[in-house]
């Protein structure tokens, strides 16, 4: 007997499956094994954001869970796919340095920020107007090795099936069933294509288009993630991997001459060396974000036997581990899910 099957193998799908195998579920996932958001994703955790350097909600408590998880799937595929890096937040602004300033006064964010770096200190290549600021325990996620051996753990646990999902070979009654599969529970957790689910597609998912760009260079960069409006990590001396553009009108996966030139445009702002930097790959994918930038986990309201495990934007990879746990929790043990990512918040707005 099945008790869980899981549809979609992106970051989301694999670590629930993986977190409910280890508590000893039957687990079947289902993809159809073409590129997802996840593996385009840069897996950025950066705790502090946006131009007035807040705090992402609750990273004191996934920032630990997160590290926990990937250090333990380190020591069990005997390979790293968390990479720790400082990251160099370069000022675009007066009020960017004002903002930083604040933060850096503040107890809360001491674990996350370090000198504040005025315009007079230059750094290498790189332009810095109104000077920079270091962050610390921010990295990156290697998602796409991660989603490889994960599926190749889950084929070696005979959890795994290729296939191309349909919503209509699910019978709902008289007992739940795909295909050949009588599984205890459906768990959705296919990204930004939720928004066409039959049965959660009343969620108010908002996805947005990202473009990214890896780039070949010969120019001396320091070995930190870059955060300039758009982010750089340096993958090793000689390349990088830059991005992301945000557009929320064209809802596909094809890559954009638009996107590319936006992307260098913004680069070489910062360091006029690397415009001569060869594109040697260019993806786009479609991230599953929220309105309330939230996500979406929980029960559907009127079929239990059905869930949802998704929403989680561009903060996977920081979030997810967090969120897998305390949901495996709550499917096993009843437990309460937190308020802010449980979708009865949305039962009355179907």
């Amino acid at each position: 007997m099945i008790d869980y099957l899981i549809i979609g193998q992106g970051l989301a799908g694999s670590l629930l499956a993986w977190e409910l195998i280890q508590r000893g579920c039957k687990v079947v996932i289902v993809d159809n094994g073409r590129e997802n958001a996840s593996q385009v994703a840069a897996g950025l955790i950066n705790p502090i954001t946006g131009m007035r350097f807040v705090k992402s909600a609750d990273v004191d408590t996934f920032l630990p869970a997160a590290k926990q998880l990937y250090s333990q799937l380190a020591d069990f595929f005997q390979q790293e796919f968390y990479i720790e890096k400082p990251m160099l937040r370069i000022f675009r602004s007066e009020s960017e340095l004002k903002n930083a300033g604040k933060r850096f006064n503040s107890p809360d964010y001491q674990a996350y920020l370090t000198d504040i770096q005025p315009p007079d200190k230059n750094i290498g290549i790189l332009v810095t107007p109104f000077g920079f600021l270091e962050q610390k325990q921010t990295g990156y996620l290697l998602t796409r090795p991660l989603l490889s051996c994960l599926k190749a753990f889950f084929i070696a646990q005979n959890s795994y099936r290729q296939a191309d999902f349909d919503y209509r070979d699910i019978q709902l009654q008289p007992s739940l069933r795909w295909q050949d599969i009588y599984p205890k529970h459906i768990i959705f957790c296919e990204g930004y294509k939720a928004t066409q689910n039959p049965w959660f597609s009343w969620l108010p998912f908002q996805p947005v288009k990202g473009e990214i760009l890896t780039l070949e260079h010969q120019t001396e960069l320091p070995d930190k993630i870059l955060n300039y409006g758009n982010w750089l990590i340096p993958l090793n001396d000689h390349r990088i991997r830059i991005g992301a553009t945000f557009d929320r009108g064209n809802l596909n996966i094809q890559t954009t001459e638009r996107g590319k030139n936006d992307l260098l445009h913004a680069l070489s702002q910062i360091s006029p060396d690397l415009s001569d930097a060869t594109v040697i790959n260019h993806q786009a994918n479609i991230r599953p974000c929220t309105q309330d930038r939230q996500p979406f986990i929980g029960l559907h309201p009127q079929h239990k036997q059905l869930a949802i495990f998704n929403g989680f934007g561009a903060k996977g990879s920081l979030q997810i581990p967090w969120h897998g746990r305390h949901f495996t929790d709550a499917l096993l043990n009843g437990a309460p899910l937190s308020q802010a990512c449980n979708i009865q918040r949305y039962y009355e707005k179907p």
